[in-house]
C-alpha cells in the first residue's frame, strides 16, 4: 500500500520492515540511515522506514547482507500498521514466509 508522505506532500512511498534474527545494537542506526531500530523481546531487530523508491530498499538488504545477520523476512505495511509497531512492538504483523538465510 502507498501513501503520500506528510512531509513532502508529493511522491507515493511504500512502508517497509525488514526483521533480522538477534538483536541490532542502536550504534547500527547511522549505518541504516533512515531506519527505524526496534529491539523486540524474542530476540528480533526490526527495522520500519517509509520508502520511495526500492533502490533504496535493496540498499539496506544488502547492509544486511554485509552484516552477516539472518534475514526473517521483508514486509510492505500500511502506514498505520508502521505507526502502531513503533508504539507496540507487539502489534507488528508477523511474517508467514518462514525463516531466509
Amino acid at each position: 500500500m502507498q501513501y503520500t508522505d506528510p512531509s513532502t506532500k508529493q511522491q507515493p512511498v511504500t512502508v517497509y520492515q525488514i526483521r533480522l534474527r538477534g538483536h541490532l545494537g542502536q550504534r547500527w542506526a547511522e549505518w541504516f540511515d533512515g531506519w527505524s531500530i526496534t529491539l523486540e523481546d524474542e530476540g528480533d531487530t526490526l527495522l520500519t522506514r517509509s520508502v520511495a523508491d526500492q533502490a533504496t530498499l535493496h540498499g539496506a538488504l544488502k547492509r544486511v547482507r554485509d552484516l552477516g545477520m539472518p534475514l526473517v523476512s521483508v514486509l510492505r505495511v500500511t502506514a498505520a500498521q508502521s505507526t502502531e509497531a513503533a508504539a507496540d512492538p507487539a502489534a507488528t504483523p508477523q511474517a508467514d514466509t518462514g525463516t531466509h538465510t
